[in-house]
């Protein structure tokens, strides 16, 4: 006899009621009051309990289990293949309890950036949002797929993927660029298949696979997809926010000439210096140039972030989008100066063409690809920390092994990375033993 299986599911969390609408307000994030739905399905499960203890249920005898209604949606799909992502409903900010939506009213189309669109999707990727079709997240979005396109492209509230064309026009797949959607509804049955995918730009040349961002179980992703979509493919239709700055028609990327000088009726956001840029930079400027350079096409750079730490994807998207100006030398050093920040700035210039971001691991000057952090994380144990030792102590960093560099990270590892850190003149957390990728490219050079 098969054993029973009990599945957890999402309480609802529409009720009106003066304690739900309370704990609603106030742990935004979380299931009603964080005690497992409505407090009358909690205080029945206290009585189911005591009515057991009642009937004489010794210490040696099981309980019967109070199980969770159990959900006939269909089984969960493996990431790969495809979503299991049942869709909402059009619903206002903050849930049932906020101003009610109107879908018959006027659409409104905030104006927005591309980077913007980007930045505002990297953040949920960041912050590895829950998917789930009933919750919503502290800005007061749903967090399933076209919660987060509404969050994206900054809607006055959450749409659904029965909804979300009309806040766009349709456009070709040669026309996609980043912050353009991928849509796909079906009509006759909504809830089986419907999705929607953020563009982030194709990942090579032959535009087969392309970076999305998306909403899906467990958490928001950013991933190489195939296009248009792992399932349902031929079903998906290009959409182009009509809110988007810069006008909504299909037509080729940016291919402006070259213009240091912010663009009609467009201001630029001010120059901080270079000292706010490279190794050991922490500041909100190299967020800020990273959402740029994503919304130019450089997303490809970057496996996480943008964030506030300076790292290689910024140094090589930097130097990618320096390089399609035509600028070489000193001029593409992959550090952003005043022409680069301008036209970044103010939407001018040449964008990357697709596919220009190469392999994800950085290798540059001949150098070895980074491996990665967590090939030097306590307890690792692989060749590429027996490399870094014999590099340090090539460099005159090795004072802190008592025997020869091996594959085991230890604290001698850290403390001559540290030591070799602090030579460059890094300070702080750039300076932690830590070896991230411009700590690895020096060590090489």
């Amino acid at each position: 006899m098969e054993t029973a299986v009990f599945e957890e599911v999402d309480p609802a969390s529409d009720c009106d009621c003066p304690g739900c609408v309370h704990w609603r307000r106030v742990l935004p994030y979380s299931r009603t009051g964080r005690t497992g739905g409505h407090p009358a399905a909690h205080r029945a499960v206290i009585l189911a309990a005591a009515a057991a203890a009642s009937a004489g249920l010794g210490v040696g005898q099981a309980a019967p289990a109070v199980a969770a209604p159990v959900t006939t949606g269909r089984a969960a799909v493996p990431a790969d293949d495809g979503p299991d992502t049942p869709q909402g409903h059009q619903a206002p900010l903050h849930g049932p309890a906020g101003a009610p939506t109107r879908p018959g009213g006027a659409v409104k189309t905030p104006a927005t950036t591309r980077a913007e669109i980007i930045g505002r999707a990297m953040a949920w990727v960041a912050a590895k949002v829950p998917y789930s079709l009933s919750e919503y997240w502290f800005d007061g979005y749903r967090q399933d797929c076209s919660g987060y396109v509404s969050m994206a492209w900054n809607l006055p509230g959450n749409e659904w993927t029965g909804s979300l064309g009309q806040y766009g026009v349709r456009i070709a797949k040669d026309d996609l660029q980043p912050g353009d959607i991928l849509l796909f509804h079906n009509l006759d049955n909504p809830e089986e298949g419907s999705h929607v995918v953020l563009f982030g730009g194709w990942t090579d040349s032959t535009r087969t696979y392309y970076t999305a961002y998306e909403q899906t179980r467990p958490t928001t992703r950013r991933q190489s997809t195939p296009y248009a979509y792992w399932s349902h493919s031929d079903d998906y239709l290009a959409y182009r926010y009509k809110g988007l700055e810069g006008g909504t028609a299909g037509g080729a990327p940016d291919t402006a000439t070259p213009d240091p000088k912010p663009g009609p009726g467009k201001a630029a956001a001010p120059y901080p210096g270079a000292a706010y840029f490279g190794p050991g930079a922490h500041n909100k400027h190299v967020t800020e140039l990273g959402r740029m350079l994503v919304g130019r096409g450089a997303g490809p750079y970057y496996t996480s972030g943008p964030g506030p730490r300076w790292s290689d994807a910024d140094r090589r998207a930097t130097q990618a989008f320096q390089r399609a100006q035509g600028w070489t030398g000193a001029d593409a050093d992959g550090l952003p100066g005043t022409r680069t920040w301008n036209l970044l700035a103010t939407g001018t210039g040449r964008s990357l063409a697709p596919g220009a971001a190469g392999p994800a691991v950085p290798s540059s000057h001949g150098v070895p690809g980074y491996p990665g952090r967590a090939m030097f994380r306590p307890g690792a144990v692989n060749d590429h920390v027996t490399d870094l030792g014999r590099q340090l102590v090539k460099k005159g960093f090795g004072k802190y092994y008592t025997t020869g560099p091996g594959p085991r990270w230890g604290e001698a590892d850290r403390r001559n990375v540290e030591a070799f850190q602090r030579a460059q003149g890094w300070r702080g957390g750039a300076a932690d033993g830590h070896p991230g990728p411009e700590t690895w490219r020096r060590l090489f050079l």
